[in-house]
């Protein structure tokens, strides 16, 4: 793959406000409360990460237009107003989405199986936005996908529907599942991430939910990940700025 290591913080935000993510259950999520920041505004969230932490890179799932399809672009600029680089899942459905995404600079476009409109739209988003600025997203939920269009996808299983996106050109993959979220036991997701390294090496794999220490998430750097999201144990203080420096390739 080439490119260094990265663990990557996570910001999940609805209502405006950073909320914790447990288990995917969005009905259920609450502000968040974080040892970084006071408050739970996303954007003084965003330059904790960056000024306590260190971090160049934050990962922004925009809840309301997952959801509800209201999303922010203007917390998207702030965020890259700060100096750093965003990857942001939107709740991309198709092409028509993109427009307001591709003009923010730095900002990387994730496409979540849980909003496209099956892979002719993945094609399309792949098209226009082109394979470096694309990353998709394996939704899944206790193992199974999660897609916005079952009947689209005639792969009901997890790897098949993995090695079904890449082979369409995709070439940065999130394997999320979104029942291991925010619970510090893992991503359970290690079953995919071997056989798909072996069939598709050249692609950057990000592995997120449940990452409960640098450990763990050097583990999965030497099992071949790309990446690493992390939430909660940011927020808690399970890994922090001494951890993320003991951590070689860390950041």
């Amino acid at each position: 793959m080439g490119s260094k290591f990265q663990l990557i913080p996570v910001l999940d935000v609805l209502e405006g406000r950073a909320v914790h993510a447990i288990g995917g259950d969005r009905a259920r999520y609450r502000p968040l409360r974080s040892i970084l920041h006071a408050g739970h505004g996303p954007r003084e969230l965003a330059r904790a990460f960056r000024d306590v932490l260190g971090f160049a890179t934050v990962y922004l799932a925009d809840l309301d237009a997952i959801t509800q399809r209201r999303g922010e672009p203007s917390l998207y600029r702030d965020l890259v107003d700060l100096g750093l680089d965003i990857w942001v899942d939107a709740g991309i459905e198709d092409r028509d989405d993109l427009a307001p995404l591709l003009d923010v600079e730095r900002l990387q476009v994730i496409a979540g199986l849980e909003s496209l409109r099956g892979p002719d739209a993945l094609a399309d988003v792949l098209d226009r936005a082109g394979p470096d600025r694309l990353i998709v997203s394996l939704d899944l939920r206790d193992g199974r996908p999660i897609t916005a269009a079952p009947d689209a996808w005639p792969e009901r299983a997890a790897l098949a529907l993995a090695h079904r996106i890449l082979d369409m050109g995709v070439r940065r993959l999130i394997l999320l599942d979104l029942a291991h979220v925010g619970r510090g036991a893992g991503p359970g997701t290690d079953h995919l991430l071997g056989p798909l390294l072996q069939a598709h090496p050249r692609v950057e794999f990000t592995v997120g939910g449940g990452i409960s220490g640098v450990d763990e998430a050097a583990a999965w750097r030497d099992r071949g990940a790309a990446a690493v999201l992390v939430g909660s144990a940011l927020h808690d203080g399970r890994i922090d700025r001494n951890a993320l420096i003991a951590m070689d390739g860390g950041l």
